[in-house]
């Protein structure tokens, strides 16, 4: 894991990658969970048996937004920001599915510092992430991720 003591530091990351992180299991049980709280019950992500017959693999995969939404599991292993008053999550811009993320599958982030500039108060961190999927060269998931850090 990468600390930076003060959000000051980021500025010297830009253009630096950190990760990939610690592999994360993506399984039925966490795709039904999702489906549950969202109500996106789509038979993709959720019938087994129909997916053992028609999708490509024989598996039901994630909805891409579980994707999205783990990013913030996935991240913070990566990097820590100490020394901030308050951090937030201003937003995601490009957001990419780009493949599938079959049930059983292992996922794991990246990060790049891709600007930091300031704000008031503090600095807006632009990061571009991917998520990997174990066994495929593609990602899963590309998303520039924007957060603000307070002094």
């Amino acid at each position: 894991m990468l600390v930076l003591d003060h959000p000051s530091r980021l500025n010297g990351l830009v253009g630096t990658t950190i990760g990939p992180g610690e592999w994360l299991t993506v399984d039925q049980a966490m795709i039904d969970a999702f489906a549950d709280v969202t109500g996106d019950r789509q038979w993709i992500h959720v019938d087994t048996e129909r997916a053992a017959r028609e999708m490509p693999g024989g598996k039901t995969i994630a909805h891409g937004f579980l994707m999205l939404s783990l990013l913030g599991r996935l991240m913070p292993p990566l990097y820590e920001v100490q020394g901030a008053s308050r951090v937030l999550n201003y937003g995601s811009d490009r957001l990419r599915f780009l493949n599938g993320v079959p049930a059983g599958s292992r996922v794991r982030a990246s990060i790049t510092f891709k600007s930091v500039e300031p704000v008031a108060g503090g600095r807006k961190c632009v990061t571009e992430t991917s998520i990997t999927v174990e066994g495929q060269a593609k990602p899963a998931l590309v998303a520039e991720s924007i957060f603000l850090y307070y002094d």
